[in-house]
């Protein structure tokens, strides 16, 4: 089993060949390849290489499949004994990749 930990957008994630993953929204086109070159760890059948911080030698390709927005989170403020309450609703703006390979140089 080959899975990589990549850091994108501030977070990280496993990433495996062949699945979708949201991540944060990526201003480019649809259909474009990407190439995600903040990996910090690898593991290729069994065989761990850590970066420190980033492995060099790694990269993530991938291809943007759409652009979307994720589920409705509701924010509710409210302060007690003063009767106010502010109700708000946000979705984040999200884009799904389809990992096509893990390459090693």
């Amino acid at each position: 089993m080959k899975y990589a930990i990549v850091e994108i957008s501030g977070r990280q994630f496993w990433i495996e060949t062949g699945k979708y993953y949201d991540f944060n929204r990526i201003p480019t086109e649809l259909g474009k390849e990407i190439t995600l070159n903040r990996v910090l760890l690898l593991n290729n059948e069994g065989e761990i290489l850590i970066g420190k911080p980033y492995l060099e030698s790694v990269t993530v390709k991938g291809k943007i499949l759409e652009h979307l927005r994720g589920r409705k989170t509701l924010v509710y403020k409210m302060r007690p004994k003063k009767k106010t309450r502010k109700k708000q609703g946000h979705r984040q703006e999200l884009t799904r990749v389809l990992i096509e390979e893990i390459k090693t140089n």
